[in-house]
């Protein structure tokens, strides 16, 4: 893992080079060299011209992503000190995130659990105590040869991810309740046309980072990742005790109807924005939480983690009790990173991670505008 914080590069003293008010002898005329030349050099020792990142042009390379718990690692567990609610930081950033474990280059997790669009985006908006992602971005950029930028955001903003699941368990607890399928589908299409300029605004801000830090568009690899279904009707008859009690026909709908959908919302924002994009909704198909094996599964069941009980409040609706619910395991992280991977270094300009015999999931072209 790379270091994302401290002071950036020295700046070099070089006393004279760049006051022309003092009086110099003249040179012999083969050693003469025009002044706007000298400055020119001059500008460049100090790194205030050209590339920001020259000096680090030939440095190993570096992955660094940006988003939200499914990029920061929330539910491979492990969380790095400081982002365990520590101060009031819940990101819960794992070492077993799939950006430390592409073979792209070492890993930078700036995602954070619960992020939304603000806080990858440029400006003020704070969460967990940690600001602009995005500007944070433009910091790593001037210190390490980031060739690669993954952003993964969109789910807490108006899809509201987690209040959807919340809506699903209830429905299911409570008979009177209508299934979230009946209850939240008729303004999927709404919610998703309200995040996807929210979406395409912090991608923009992405760029500006990394155009801030002397970077080209061609200097590196942006590539934004949609979601993976969490769940599947293919449960069996005992799955509410298993961990995962929601109704096999909501279950449906999540796989085939709401996260299809949020993954066309977000795949059309790559090609507004000229980022490559990764679809990742049926990564973990027939591995979704409560369809196999504890041991085999690539999506978390229902997670009661109680250390949230003495580590922190609660927080809304005692959320952060189960905060590592439906999201990706360590396996499933792994299986990103090597899809991720694969794809990168694939000429494809869009793909799908799909399951393959071999355990693995591997990209594969999919047209524009289409959910694999």
């Amino acid at each position: 893992m790379i270091d994302a914080g401290g002071e950036g590069w020295g700046v070099p003293s070089l006393p004279g080079v760049l006051n022309p008010l003092v009086p110099r002898p003249l040179l012999p005329r083969p050693l003469r060299i025009p002044l706007l030349v000298l400055g020119a050099l001059a500008l460049g020792a100090l790194g205030l011209g050209g590339r920001a990142h020259a000096d680090v042009r030939d440095g190993p390379p570096v992955v660094v992503a940006l988003g939200d718990s499914a990029a920061s690692g929330e539910g491979a567990g492990d969380y790095e000190p400081g982002t365990r609610g520590e101060g009031g930081d819940w990101c819960h950033r794992s070492p077993a995130a799939y950006v430390h474990r592409t073979t792209l280059g070492s890993g930078v997790d700036l995602a954070c659990s619960g992020a939304g669009t603000a806080h990858v985006a440029l400006g003020a908006a704070v969460h967990h105590t940690e600001g602009s992602q995005a500007a944070r971005l433009a910091e790593v950029a001037r210190r390490h040869r980031v060739t690669t930028v993954t952003v993964q955001v969109g789910a807490n903003d108006d899809p509201d991810l987690s209040g959807t699941a919340v809506a699903c368990i209830r429905a299911f607890l409570d008979p009177r309740e209508p299934g979230c399928r009946h209850s939240l589908g008729p303004g999927w299409a709404g919610r998703l046309a309200a995040v996807a300029p929210r979406i395409e605004g912090a991608v923009r801000d992405v760029r500006g980072a990394m155009g801030s830090a002397g970077y080209t568009e061609a200097d590196y690899t942006l590539v934004l990742l949609s979601y993976a279904a969490p769940g599947s009707e293919a449960m069996p008859a005992w799955h509410a005790v298993q961990g995962c009690p929601y109704s096999r026909p909501d279950a449906g709908w999540i796989r085939t109807e709401a996260f299809p959908r949020l993954t066309e919302t977000i795949g059309a924002v790559a090609e507004r924005t000229g980022a490559r994009f990764l679809d990742l909704t049926r990564l973990a198909e027939g591995r979704e939480a409560c369809t196999g094996t504890l041991r085999d599964e690539w999506q978390r069941r229902l997670t009661v983690d109680p250390r949230s009980l003495v580590q922190g409040t609660l927080g809304a609706a005692g959320m952060r009790l189960f905060q590592e619910s439906f999201h990706p395991t360590a396996a499933g992280h792994g299986a990103i990173a090597g899809c991720l991977s694969e794809f990168v270094r694939s000429a494809a300009p869009r793909a799908a991670c799909l399951p393959a015999r071999d355990g693995l999931a591997h990209p594969v072209p999919t047209p524009r505008g289409v959910a694999a």
